[in-house]
């Protein structure tokens, strides 16, 4: 066992205290106070592992919160294959190349008791083609959306876009009510969204009230509400979970699962692939030879083995198992660069390599990859902090190296919109700052094919391209691991690509 694992281990009791100590700091009485289980109420009691970044905007990772949460919705929702399924659009056509018809459902109504109609329903998605920056799921298009009537949206994209049925399902595009667009571009979905939940209250970064929506289109809760802590520490959130002070902890650390047992842990496949991005738009790995001699420097099998204990595959590529088509189209990489010297690479000026908190595995894989670069004859300094103090340093360049658990198929379920918002020039979320034609023309070839063999094809092209630049070094392939009592909790979604976990199923007894 590692120095940094049974250091883990040994802090379990003092950071399950710290855990204790904010829930009773924070709760304060009404029904967002109730203690879940224990108490007999009903209510969930769930620990996150990230604090909202951006006040639960709908435009950055707070939407996906909020969809794990069960408090927004979109026109659309993904089923287990990634196809789109009906939400509060019930139906929809294409109308030529570039137009989409949506039809909304009727009887729906928001939070705030307003009706659901179509000019709804275009207000929040131009809202949301207007927002600076924009969502990353709309990285790759350009969209115009227009009531006709109260029932019917016309959806306009600037390209052809064949895929916008399953990006209507992205968290970001979710619908909200008028009063929750305000100035400036603030938007508050609390108590203005339309799911099974609504937000009640945020507690800036150390908690959340969720009570149920009885005005619900569908099925109603069969939870009265959910308790919500966030909780970046994993081994106090796996601490809770093993006392019960919480019924579902997300993203319980592999350190601590064989501890847990398999009654309280569930693991499951993932498109999430972690990664080394190496900034290419300055610094030491503004240099191809740079970046390729990290990329050499990287063995992928002792992080998986070693940090991950078995419980994670080794990087193959930008897409991992979760994405079961990818392997077999799969194509070498083009034009890489050759490595630099040891003499060369020495002589460099110090990099920083930095990472974040939340995912309780990542400082540690941090650690090793520094040791393998030091190794390969790179000075590094490591910087590790929450994330949501982090995002804004990475996406404006300021590291050198950034190691990041990212979802490939989180924004439409296909890895069109990842390749876009990740890799190309204008691309929102874009920590490598990579700017290149051959990746941009090839991601937008994929981007235009209907055919989905042919897109899956086009998609792997443009992952050749990234990789050639080295403008990410994949380190494993994620699997999930979830915490929750299965003898107590009912209805928990174990979703690949991690849109739900709390449903209107999810309850206890």
């Amino acid at each position: 066992m590692s120095q940094t694992r049974r250091l883990r281990r040994a802090a379990l009791p003092l950071a399950a205290a710290a855990l204790l100590a904010s829930t009773a700091c924070t709760s304060s009485g009404g029904s967002g106070s109730g203690s879940g289980g224990a108490g007999g109420d009903g209510r969930l009691k769930v620990a996150l592992a990230f604090p909202p970044a951006q006040a639960m905007s709908p435009y950055g990772d707070d939407a996906v919160t909020l969809s794990r949460l069960a408090v927004v919705e979109g026109l659309t929702r993904l089923d287990r294959n990634g196809e789109a399924r009906p939400a509060l659009a019930v139906s929809w056509k294409r109308d030529g190349d570039r137009a989409w018809v949506f039809t909304v459902r009727e009887g729906a109504v928001f939070h705030d008791g307003t009706k659901l109609d179509a000019a709804a329903a275009a207000r929040s998605l131009t809202a949301a083609q207007k927002a600076s920056p924009k969502p990353r799921v709309l990285s790759d298009t350009t969209l115009t959306a227009t009531a006709e009537g109260t029932d019917t949206v016309r959806i306009t994209t600037k390209d052809p876009d064949p895929l916008l049925p399953q990006r209507l399902a992205n968290p970001s595009l979710s619908i909200l009510s008028a009063a929750a667009y305000g100035g400036g571009g603030r938007v508050d979905p609390a108590g203005h969204a339309t799911g099974p939940f609504t937000l009640a209250r945020v507690n800036g970064a150390v908690s959340a009230t969720l009570e149920r929506n009885d005005a619900y289109w569908g099925a109603k809760a069969k939870a009265p509400g959910v308790d919500v802590r966030f909780v970046a520490d994993g081994t106090a959130r796996a601490n809770a979970l093993r006392t019960k002070d919480v019924d579902v902890a997300e993203y319980v650390p592999i350190s601590q699962a064989s501890l847990l047992g398999d009654g309280l842990v569930h693991a499951f496949p993932s498109a999430r692939t972690n990664g080394l991005s190496l900034n290419t738009g300055r610094g030491v790995f503004a240099d191809p030879a740079m970046r390729a001699a990290a990329r050499e420097a990287v063995d992928s099998k002792a992080l998986a083995d070693g940090v991950y204990e078995g419980r994670a595959d080794t990087a193959r590529g930008l897409l991992g198992p979760g994405v079961p088509w990818a392997a077999k189209l799969r194509t070498a990489p083009a034009g890489r660069a050759k490595a630099a010297a040891p003499a060369e690479v020495r002589r460099a000026p110090e990099i920083v390599l930095a990472t974040y908190t939340n995912r309780p595995e990542l400082p540690e894989a941090a650690t090793v990859v520094q040791q393998q670069l030091e190794k390969r004859g790179f000075t590094v300094k490591q910087v590790v902090r929450d994330y949501a103090q982090m995002e804004a340093d990475a996406l404006a360049g300021k590291y050198d190296a950034f190691i990041q658990a990212r979802n490939t198929l989180l924004d439409t379920a296909d890895p069109v919109s990842y390749l876009a918002s990740d890799f190309t020039c204008d691309g929102s979320f874009n920590i490598s700052q990579l700017c290149s034609k051959p990746v941009d023309a090839a991601v937008d070839k994929a981007a235009s094919l209907a055919d989905t063999d042919a897109r899956h094809r086009a998609e792997m092209a443009a992952e050749a391209a990234i990789l050639g630049a080295d403008a990410l070094v994949p380190l494993v392939h994620e699997r999930f691991v979830q915490g929750y009592d299965e003898t107590r909790v009912r209805g928990v979604a174990l979703d690949p690509m991690e849109r739900t976990l709390i449903t209107a199923d999810t309850r206890l007894g």
